[in-house]
Parts: C-alpha cells; sequence; structure tokens
C-alpha cells in the first residue's frame, strides 16, 4: 500500500505582549506517492512530498519537518520524546496483527507494543474482560529526537514487530500513552478498504 502521514504542526506564540498565548494550527499530508498527493490536493490540502527512502512513518515526519524548516514540539510528558494514542481492542481483534497492541506501566508510559496479544495468558485465549489496548498511531515527537531517529541503528524487537515505535523504547527512550474514547478504524490492508467502504455506506458518508 501507498504511504503517506498527516503532519500537523502547533506553535504557541505571546499575544501582543499581553501574557495570552495562541495556538497556530498547520495540517500537512507526507506522502512519496504523487497519486496520493494529487488526491489531497484535490480536497485542498498542503501536501509535502518526501523521499520514498523513508522506512517508516516517524522517518517521513522527520524529512518533512526538515522542509518545513520550523522547530515544533507536541509532547504529552515533560521527560517523554515521543507520546501516542490507544483506545480500547476489540476482542474479535485479538490475534489480527495488523491490530498493535500496547501495554503501558502504573505512569501510563509505554512498556511495549505487539502484534502478537499482549498480555498473553495461559489460556492461550482473548480474556473477555481483560481491557486490552489498540495503537491508534497517532503520533506526536520532540524535534530534537525526531530528528536523531532516522541515525538510531535498527534494533532486533524494531525488526522483528516491525514496529517503529519499538526503536524507541529498545534505545531507553521514554514514550507517553494517552487513552481516547474512539472507535478505530485503521486501514493497513486492502481488505480494510472494504471494511471502511462498508461503514460509510452504513452511516450515508460518502
Amino acid at each position: 500500500m501507498r504511504s503517506f502521514e498527516l503532519l500537523k504542526e502547533y506553535t504557541r506564540k505571546e499575544n501582543m505582549g499581553k501574557g495570552k498565548t495562541s495556538n497556530n494550527i498547520g495540517s500537512f499530508v507526507a506522502t512519496d506517492d504523487d497519486k496520493i498527493a494529487d488526491c489531497c490536493r484535490g480536497f485542498g490540502a498542503d501536501v509535502i512530498m518526501t523521499s520514498e527512502s523513508c522506512r517508516n512513518g516517524t522517518e517521513r515526519c522527520n524529512e518533512a519537518l526538515q522542509k518545513l524548516e520550523k522547530q515544533y514540539d507536541i509532547v504529552a510528558a515533560p521527560d517523554a520524546v515521543f507520546s501516542t494514542a490507544v483506545t480500547s481492542l476489540k476482542p474479535e481483534d485479538g490475534f489480527d496483527p495488523n491490530r498493535v497492541k500496547c501495554i503501558v506501566d502504573n505512569r501510563g508510559y509505554a512498556i511495549y507494543f505487539s502484534r502478537g496479544l499482549i498480555p498473553f495468558n495461559k489460556s492461550g485465549e482473548v480474556n473477555q474482560q481483560f481491557p486490552y489496548l489498540l495503537h491508534l498511531g497517532i503520533q506526536s515527537y520532540d524535534t530534537k529526537f525526531l530528528r536523531i531517529y532516522p541515525d538510531l541503528p535498527p534494533t532486533p524487537l524494531q525488526l522483528e514487530e516491525d514496529l517503529e515505535q519499538l526503536k524507541v523504547l529498545e534505545n531507553g527512550y521514554k514514550m507517553k500513552v494517552i487513552k481516547v474514547d474512539h472507535e478505530a478504524h485503521g486501514v493497513d490492508t486492502p481488505e480494510d478498504v472494504d471494511k471502511i467502504e462498508s461503514f460509510m455506506r452504513e452511516r450515508n458518508l460518502s
């Protein structure tokens, strides 16, 4: 499937010296694919073209940020370089490798991400009562960390699971996890497109 990332920028500045702050928000689609770029421009989106050498969304966001030549930080905790969102995992998605699961510590920092079911119990079945977490893939970064991420060597767990978040954790950095109430409908495979189209038809969305 073709790759793209939605990059949002937030800035805070003093409001006319009165001590008030305001937010300027800009949204960009970062992609290496001309068809995606043309489609996004068709509905008015700003597009940043990136190289095909980006190995994941984090590297694509870094390249796009460099092209913007500005500095923005969006993190959820001062001691975290990376923050991300999760929601409740549906039991039927427990063994779907395209639905990435997450476990966190008591302070809301990521312990691990996996394509397998985590935590995994002795019965080998999904525990209908356990609050499993689904990773949504919505991420924000400390700018300085984002710039060094591509230079960090790939790590064993990252390569085995094919999850860019694990390179962050394996290098000893903290990642803040925020749980949101969201009915997730990810598009990770061609089959997911059929599900989304069915979802839109049921709700009369176009």
